[in-house]
Parts: structure tokens; sequence; C-alpha cells
């Protein structure tokens, strides 16, 4: 799952990152509405986390141009201000929810789950590869009937690659979802990070086959 979060306050952005990123979340981070615009023009997005007071485009004006280019990724806000004139105003301009600073960041994580949910709702909660089994709404991972225990990166190539069903995930699209945009990302780093998920899944049912110069796809062994 790939979050933006657009907060100019950089201490609170760097530590919202830290925590969603322990939360097995991939995070892109902009601090004002002009590179907020131009991140929501060039990449899909599961969830926005959007402060309102940003300097140069102001907040709200980020989301109604969002809003009017048709898209529907839902956006949480976040500001310093409890005023329902505000909150009004953020709701009629699209957001799905609204959070007052400061917050407890359990909290923040719980609505951020049910945003999630709430889109899913057309989707199953499990998604079932063989043995492999992944529970969307708690986002983890079973083989077996017992839990793997995967680093944020690691649980993002794997969700991933079992979402597309055993279909061909080009090496460029797993990068982007493995990777954000802040990320310094070397030339061999994802296929680190599917070494590793290959060495949590064992030698058993399910393995990542590569397929040279296409990418990477679940595959169910037939032993």
């Amino acid at each position: 799952m790939r979050i933006l979060l657009i907060e100019d306050n950089r201490e609170l952005s760097d530590w919202l990152s830290r925590l969603l990123r322990k939360s097995r979340y991939v995070v892109d981070a902009v601090h004002d509405g002009a590179d907020a615009d131009t991140a929501l023009a060039t990449q899909l997005y599961d969830l926005i986390i959007l402060d309102l007071g940003l300097p140069g485009m102001a907040g709200l004006q980020v989301l109604k141009r969002f809003r009017q280019k048709s898209g529907l990724t839902p956006v949480i806000i976040l500001t310093a201000s409890d005023a329902v004139s505000n909150r009004v105003a953020g709701l009629d301009a699209g957001a799905d929810d609204y959070l007052v600073k400061p917050f407890d960041p359990l909290e923040l994580e719980a609505r951020i789950r049910a945003q999630l949910r709430r889109r899913q709702d057309n989707r199953t909660s499990q998604v079932v590869f063989g043995p492999l089994v992944l529970e969307t709404g708690e986002r983890r991972f079973s083989l077996d009937g017992s839990p793997l225990d995967l680093t944020a990166r690691e649980y993002s190539v794997l969700e991933a690659l079992v979402l597309a069903s055993g279909r061909v995930v080009s090496k460029a699209a797993l990068t982007e979802t493995v990777f954000g945009f802040n990320d310094e990302v070397t030339d061999n780093a994802l296929e680190i990070y599917v070494h590793r998920v290959r060495k949590k899944l064992g030698t058993g049912k399910v393995t990542i086959g590569t397929l040279r110069g296409l990418g990477y796809a679940l595959r169910k062994s037939c032993g």
C-alpha cells in the first residue's frame, strides 16, 4: 500500500513517515502544494494524508484539483484548526476523514485502516495463493497456517506478487510498489528484497519465479 504524505512541517513529516513505514506502508512525503499536485498527477496512491496549511498552493486547493481530475483515492486531512467551518470546508472539498493536531498516532493508523477497508469493500478480505494467505484487513501473511515475519519492504514485495495471482509483475512496477520516491534505490536493491522473501517462503509449495526481461511471478509447486 502506497501513501502520499503532504505535510510542510519537516519534523512531523519525518516522524509520520517512519511510523507508517514501520506499519508496512510505502510512503512518499512532500512538503508543499505544488509538489503534492505534481505527485498526484504522476503516481497512483492508495491513501493521501493532507495538511491544510501548506505553503504555495493551499491544501484545500490541492484537494479540489485532485477531485476535479476524478481522483478517487481516500484523503485524510490533518490540521491544527478544530473549527467546525474548516472541517465542513474540507469535507465539502472531497476529504474522507479529518484529524486535528495534536493526535494520537494509534488513532491515525486506525483511521487509515478504516479508509482502506472501505476502499476494499468489494474485494475479498483474504487473498489465497495455495498455502499462502494474505489477510488484507490485518495486513499480514501466513504460510501453511503459520505467520510470516516480514519487514515492511518484504511485505510490499509479497503483497504485489500475491495480488497479481500468478501473473508477471515487471521489475519497474515492483520497484515503484516497494520504494517511495524519497528512497535512494541502488541497481540491485529490489533483488535483495526478492531474495529475502524467497528465503522466508522456503522451498515449499509457493516460490517466486524470475522471468528474464519481464519480471517476477508467484508460482505454485506441483509437488
